[in-house]
């Protein structure tokens, strides 16, 4: 392994990878909003939203949430329905979750933290997030590692450990630190980032048009396309899901979801999952219309399949204990996950 060789890198290849990759950024980097600031609430912010979330999605809805709430003192102050409601259709609500646990927690500090520790105290934050709020908004010499910072690292120098092992996580995050620009490490940070966003993409990487290219080791020993290594670890499960929507007299029934399952804090109509125990629904189901099957809803470990009934009747069933009756109109006021959202633009169609 070339990593090896070099024991990280020499000082002549840190600072021409360095000083190559700041060259390169200050030509082809991404012009992002939350780069225009130091303020660390709109830079927090950011991170949050764009943990598992694409840019250009997770920009609108970084003004959503500026819009509504400027300061974190405001956001510190909204309910969690409020949160989760401007968060819908973002998923991974817990992060929703944690975002207003974490204002809250900076509201009780009196200030926000400006050390990495202080920034990983906060719910939701990371080694990454840490060192991206540290270095964006505080300069601290933090280096960041993603998706991005392993991918060209990995290819740079040939490094064939699995990203995701102990070993791995730690060699790359040795080696990240050792080639950060100290003097400008937010710069660096967005450098490398944006280098492996734009130019080494996962998928057909520009390495005709690479300044790096010369002393590339994946690119001269043939393993782009095997670089970075990754162990496959999660088993992706399947899950069957029968949503009954009843309708009566301008309203419908809904629950909130609660915690150690998907979803959490989200409401959604009466569900049934085999085997079930609630006799009177199943009843109901029997008397219901099929409205589509098999409707498929991927999350990260698992696949939904989920089948969508409507009965509407005259006469209010008894609902199971943690149900209750909305005026249907006032459904778009409830969080309430993607899939939900699917059932209820079909019934819209229908």
């Amino acid at each position: 392994m070339r990593l090896i060789c070099i024991t990280f890198a020499s000082q002549k290849a840190i600072l021409m990878f360095t000083t190559t990759l700041l060259e390169w950024f200050a030509h082809n980097g991404r012009d992002l909003p939350w780069r225009d600031t130091s303020d660390p609430y709109p830079i927090w912010l950011s991170e949050i939203i764009l943990q598992q979330t694409r840019i250009q999605q997770g920009e609108e809805y970084w003004h959503r949430f500026l819009r509504r709430w400027p300061r974190v003192e405001e956001l510190a102050a909204a309910t969690e329905d409020e949160v989760l409601r401007e968060w819908q259709g973002l998923g991974y609500y817990s992060r929703a979750r944690n975002l207003l646990t974490a204002a809250r927690q900076i509201v009780g500090l009196g200030k926000f933290p400006d050390t990495i520790e202080g920034l990983k105290s906060l719910k939701g934050v990371g080694d990454y997030t840490a060192a991206a709020i540290a270095s964006f908004a505080f300069g601290r010499p933090a280096a960041v590692v993603d998706g991005n910072v392993y991918r060209v690292l990995a290819r740079y120098f040939g490094i064939d450990t699995p990203i995701n092992s102990t070993e791995g996580k730690k060699l790359f995050a040795e080696l990240a630190q050792s080639l950060l620009a100290t003097d400008q490490p937010g710069t660096y940070n967005q450098a490398i980032m944006d280098f492996g966003a734009i130019q080494c993409t996962p998928v057909s990487p520009h390495c005709l048009l690479c300044p790096l290219q010369e002393s590339c080791e994946a690119l001269r020993s043939g393993r782009v396309a095997q670089l970075p290594v990754k162990e496959s670890k999660t088993k992706i499960r399947e899950r069957r899901l029968t949503y009954l929507y009843l309708r009566c007299k301008g309203q419908t029934a809904i629950h909130r979801r609660t915690a150690g399952d998907i979803w959490q804090g989200l409401w959604e109509p009466v569900l049934l999952e085999k085997p079930s125990t609630d006799a009177q629904m199943e009843q109901l189901l029997d008397q219901a219309t099929l409205i589509c099957k098999d409707v498929k809803h991927v999350l990260t470990h698992r696949i939904l399949l989920a089948d969508f009934y409507l009965l509407e009747t005259d006469e209010s069933p008894v609902l199971p204990p943690d149900y209750q009756w909305i005026n249907e109109a006032d459904i778009d006021q409830y969080a309430i996950p993607r899939l939900i959202e699917i059932l209820l633009e079909k019934l819209s169609k229908d």
